[in-house]
């Protein structure tokens, strides 16, 4: 200590007494000053106490954050700043962004954080990628953690892994405002390997991006226990992997679905109401969401309102899902719309049930459009509502572009046919069957899969490329992807 006091005096002494050496000593402390507060080492603020005073000091402080209903029983271990003062600069500043005391309570460990050195810098980078000033405060709430990270070391890497994963630069904020826990990920790990696995399994890399925007969470599922057994799953129901791919890439929230409670369990509802087995990849193709439903409840529901009001029966009811699966979330009062509809043009109840069985698109169009078919089909075409029993999917087609173009044509070619041979064909085959000497055989109609093939007796497809492989045809079949 005295070795100490000597040493001190010593440097002194020699400072004042040249002047060469003191001048670059007073240009150096004349910097430091300028330096600002947020950047000093120290939380303390440059106070330096002993061990007492950091005691006394955390005694204070505990005593203030309770006056307030904050519990610091969470912040023993965290070094807090030396005076009152600096931690009431903290509580407030987390109150101006919109975070209450049970907010802080719920992690108080954000109040190790100083202004300057944490909270400062990483909202103003949060602010910078998108999250408008607006939303800081709910952020924070979601995602306290974020507080501690460092701008560049942890925050920039993600920012620039996602931009790397084609996320446009704009619908940054967005993503991490729905799932900020991105921003705690490291990126040689799940997000990295769940990226590699789906594009492994089919799906193409530039959607990923749009993928992330529409169900970022993904990015944190671990590819072995969450991914992989829903992905082999499916596929065991006889999707073909690029039919899945395809469906992943616009449904992604698919992979969200419980495997075990959810999943699983909605395919065996499936099949315990009467949908047949090797339907279930049609099925699920169509309505990826049905995966995710409360099915066992709709189901039952939909088939006793079925059976009630439409004398639909439970064998029925199965061919209907199987042919429109959207029908177990379809309220009932659209339901019942064009069913009245038809039942008011004299059409029999047990007619308007085989219809909505041969073709359950019905039960989910518009009235207006149904109107103004039926009046074309009476007035101009002139033929009797049992063809409409017979091909119902008469009103699924467009009234100017399908019907009444084609129907104009065979008038001028004084043609008489089906429903079904002039409407139920591509404009290529029409023109065929304008241009030949004679009218096909009548033969039973084709079946009617909205957006797919159209299968006739025989195995007869009518198509307009007929080298479609098995995968393509049931990719074209699935609606609204």
């Amino acid at each position: 200590m005295i070795s100490l006091l000597k040493r001190t005096k010593l440097l002194a002494l020699t400072l004042t007494s040249n002047p060469k050496t003191l001048r670059p000593f007073l240009r150096f402390l004349s910097s430091a000053s300028k330096f600002p507060e947020y950047e000093m080492p120290s939380v303390t603020w440059g106070v330096v106490q002993g061990r007492k005073e950091r005691l006394v000091s955390r005694v204070i402080i505990s005593d203030y954050l309770k006056t307030l209903g904050i519990i610091p029983d969470e912040l023993e271990q965290v070094e807090l700043p030396s005076t009152v003062e600096v931690m009431r600069e903290r509580v407030e500043f987390l109150q101006k962004l919109g975070l209450t005391i049970d907010h802080i309570n719920e992690y108080p460990l954000m109040l190790g954080c100083s202004v300057r050195k944490n909270m400062i810098p990483v909202l103003g980078y949060l602010e910078k990628i998108g999250i408008h000033r607006s939303k800081l405060g709910e952020f924070v709430v979601n995602y306290p953690q974020v507080l501690h990270a460092s701008v560049v070391v942890e925050l920039a890497p993600v920012v620039k892994f996602l931009r790397g994963l084609d996320v446009e630069k704009q619908d940054i904020g967005y993503v991490l405002l729905k799932y900020p826990e991105l921003l705690g990920f490291k990126l040689e790990g799940t997000m990295s390997t769940s990226v590699a696995y789906l594009v492994s399994i089919g799906v193409s890399p530039r959607d990923i991006g749009p993928m992330v925007t529409q169900y970022p969470y993904f990015l944190g599922m671990r590819v072995g226990t969450v991914i992989k057994p829903i992905v082999d799953y499916l596929v065991s129901l006889g999707l073909p992997k690029k039919v899945l791919a395809r469906m992943i890439e616009k449904r992604a929230y698919v992979l969200g679905y419980d495997f075990e409670e959810c999943i699983k369990l909605n395919v065996d509802c499936l099949i315990s109401f009467g949908i047949r087995r090797e339907a279930l990849a049609s099925v699920i193709a169509q309505f990826p969401q049905i995966l995710g439903l409360p099915l066992k409840a709709k189901l039952s529901s939909q088939q006793y309102f079925f059976n009630l009001k439409l004398k639909i029966d439970p064998d029925g009811f199965a061919g209907v899902v199987e042919k429109m699966p959207q029908i177990v979330s379809l309220n009932q009062n659209v339901i019942m719309k064009p069913v009245d509809f038809l039942l008011g043009r004299g059409i029999p109840a047990a007619d308007v049930a085989k219809m909505v069985v041969k073709c359950p698109q019905l039960v989910a169009l518009r009235v207006e459009l149904m109107k103004n078919s039926y009046y074309f089909y009476k007035s101009e075409m002139g033929r009797h509502v049992k063809e409409l029993v017979e091909f119902p999917e008469y009103f699924t087609y467009s009234l100017e572009s399908r019907i009444k173009p084609r129907y104009r044509r065979l008038q001028s070619k004084g043609v008489s046919c089906s429903l079904d041979w002039f409407l139920n064909c591509s404009d290529q085959r029409f023109e065929e069957r304008l241009q030949a000497d004679y009218i096909e055989m009548e033969t039973v109609g084709p079946s009617f899969v909205m957006g797919g093939k159209l299968e006739l007796p025989g195995n007869e497809v009518v198509s307009d490329k007929e080298d479609e492989s098995d995968d393509e045809e049931l990719y074209r079949r699935t609606v609204s992807l």
